[in-house]
């Protein structure tokens, strides 16, 4: 488990893990970011409480890295993914155990719910939650189990990961993906199990949102770059939104200043069109049952939808034209004036 700045939602997440029960030894490995909110603290408390709790440094803060650092770290031939941020059900654990044995699969997740707390995060929850926010990808809410382009977090056979090699450090986000492409690559399986269930948190406030999504948009932009037509044509839908509607302001103000007329102005105006389908299935969308069920539910529903597609597509442009360098997703570290580790 990578942990950073996670105070109000350690314990329950630690609490949700060693409640497992599987069929032999367990332990679960924390590996520690410089956090500022006494996380750490907290994380050596809590493992003063149990000594299946292990603690490692990962002080560059990248996720990648300190999976890298536990899986190291780690005695047994199984690995569990989990994120500080995510609540695992009852009997995932042994049931993923059980699956992975049963498909003879190398790594298996499955489905993301996403909770709210708040009015906001449970509007960016119904959005994670249908295929409307996030595209559709299998741990999003399929209910057909087989195999998989990827894995929510993941329980993985070690013996894969040494084969293959463990997370690349140099990708900061969309390690999971990349990992699970050199798995099917080197001819294993990776599965999609729908009774597995992992209660996820997702940022508290809009700025953290688009914070994530930009960085998280940036980085898929980089995965293009490296690895061409593997990645899935979905992923595409929100740079190619975010290049309609500047096309269409572009459209719009030549109209407006007449450099466009007559025919010409007329046949420019088809732009509009993927722009004006895109903001009717917003509001529908918001409006019925895929909104929530007040006024204030489907109002901020109609906010987070557009900031997720937007700020992820602007992210995907930038990065296929740039790379992603070092961007990093700050929507953990606070105020976006918090100094970078």
């Amino acid at each position: 488990m990578p942990v950073l700045n996670e105070r109000d939602y350690l314990r329950r997440a630690v609490e949700t893990v060693l409640a497992q029960e599987v069929h032999g030894p367990s332990e679960l490995i924390l590996a520690l970011g410089p956090s500022t909110d006494g996380t750490n603290q907290l994380a050596q408390e809590l493992a003063a409480d149990d000594e299946r709790i292990v603690l490692v440094d990962n002080p560059a803060a990248d996720i990648p890295i300190g999976l890298n650092a536990a899986i190291r770290a780690g005695r047994y031939p199984t690995i569990v993914r989990v994120d500080a941020h995510s609540e695992l059900q009852p009997g995932y654990a042994q049931q993923a155990l059980e699956t992975l044995a049963r498909v003879r699969a190398a790594n298996v997740g499955g489905v993301m719910r996403a909770d709210g707390r708040t009015p906001f995060q449970r509007a960016v929850a119904r959005a994670y939650n249908s295929p409307v926010g996030l595209g559709g990808g299998a741990y999003h809410g399929a209910t057909h189990e087989g195999e998989a382009e990827s894995a929510y977090l993941g329980v993985m056979r070690r013996a894969v990961l040494d084969e293959v090699g463990l997370f690349d450090e140099s990708i900061r986000r969309g390690e999971d993906w990349e990992l699970n492409l050199r798995i099917r690559r080197a001819g294993y399986r990776v599965w999609f199990d729908p009774t597995l269930s992992v209660t996820y948190w997702p940022r508290e406030s809009w700025a953290r949102l688009a914070r994530q999504f930009h960085a998280t948009g940036r980085w898929r932009g980089e995965l293009v770059r490296r690895f061409g037509r593997g990645n899935s044509l979905r992923f595409f839908a929100p740079p190619a939104l975010v290049l309609a509607i500047a096309l269409s302001l572009v459209v719009g103000i030549l109209q407006l200043t007449g450099v466009l007329t007559g025919g010409w102005a007329v046949a420019a105006s088809v732009v509009y069109v993927p722009v004006v389908a895109y903001a009717i299935l917003i509001v529908v969308w918001s409006i019925g049952s895929g909104g929530g069920r007040g006024w204030r539910d489907k109002l901020w529903t109609a906010a987070v939808l557009p900031t997720m597609h937007l700020t992820w597509g602007a992210g995907f442009l930038a990065g296929v034209a740039r790379g992603a360098h070092d961007t990093v997703d700050t929507s953990r570290l606070g105020d976006r004036n918090t100094p970078l580790p």
